[in-house]
């Protein structure tokens, strides 16, 4: 049976509430612009639906994946098979004493602006970052020589079974060390949890001063990053003794262009869309500047975006 079958089927009342379509292009819920259609497209508005689809996929054994900004991947030309899950409606967010939580698809700016108004410090750095609550954790996102890991305290999280779906408490608990947080990394993606709500150690201090701190964050970004054109952020992750940026500069690859995505001339560890790039146009150009990179110094530059969907 087709899967849009078995969805009508199975989870009727989510297509009639508007909680599920199909064939939903991508490329506007991507940084990057870029992206084919989602065989099925679901937007829950509570933890509940979030279970009922995860439920329904796990039964039948169909792929899915969770979509928070989608601002470190790249989705193939040909879309993605199966369900893809948009987190956006999952947004609460919330103050006790010191702690800050926010749900999975809550904006991390979001997050932090929230905390800025309750005068509570430590999330500045991460006021640029173009990430969901889930995503940054899941990804253990950082910047300015700060990381998730440094403010996190705890998470929810679900897991991708039946028998612990259909438990009377799906919803499991993980501490900071419980995390395995290191380098653009976490237990979420190497036991693929499901993220559903993580709580910030704080500090209390005067919201004009962390203001200031965070408008400073957001110039220096602006100063060495190409916000201007769409991107997925850092390209490769960044290699033990080296300098991304630095290395694909000395082969001299600054501005270099496969259809239209290239080389941003502003940061070289960025590939931008210059408008209406394919995702094969970004792979190719990823495999030269890596073979340059290898050809040049002997280094492998591995990738930090992630490539989705169809070959």
């Amino acid at each position: 049976m087709m899967l849009n079958q078995l969805i009508k089927e199975h989870l009727p009342e989510l297509i009639d509430k508007g909680i599920i379509q199909f064939e939903v292009p991508l490329a506007p819920y991507t940084s990057f612009k870029i992206g084919g259609p989602a065989e099925v497209f679901c937007q829950p508005k509570s933890i509940y639906e979030l279970i009922d689809i995860l439920k329904f996929a796990i039964s039948f054994n169909i792929n899915y994946f969770i979509l928070g900004n989608g601002s470190n991947i790249l989705v193939s030309d040909k879309g993605i098979e199966g369900i893809v899950i948009k987190t956006s409606a999952l947004n609460k967010m919330e103050r006790k004493e010191n702690l800050i939580s926010g749900y999975c698809g809550a904006s991390l700016k979001n997050l932090c602006y929230f905390a800025r108004e309750e005068g509570l410090s430590g999330l500045e750095f991460a006021s640029g970052i173009p990430a969901t609550v889930g995503g940054a954790v899941f990804m253990n996102a950082g910047a300015f020589g700060y990381e998730i890991k440094d403010v996190l305290l705890s998470s929810d999280y679900l897991e991708p079974n039946l028998d612990s779906l259909n438990s009377l408490n799906p919803i499991k608990h993980l501490s900071a060390k419980e995390h395995n947080l290191a380098y653009r990394s976490s237990v979420f993606q190497k036991q693929k949890l499901i993220h559903i709500k993580s709580i910030f150690q704080l500090q209390p201090e005067d919201p004009k001063i962390i203001a200031e701190r965070m408008h400073s964050f957001e110039n220096k970004r602006k100063e060495k990053q190409p916000l201007d054109l769409p991107s997925a952020g850092s390209v490769f992750k960044r290699p033990d003794g080296f300098f991304t940026g630095k290395l694909i500069e000395e082969c001299g690859l600054r501005g270099y262009q496969i259809g239209k995505a290239a080389i941003s001339e502003k940061h070289c560890g960025f590939i931008v869309n210059l408008g209406g790039a394919t995702a094969a146009d970004v792979l190719a150009l990823i495999k030269y500047v890596q073979d340059a990179v290898y050809s040049k110094f002997g280094v492998n530059l591995e990738t930090e975006i992630r490539f989705l969907g169809k070959e």
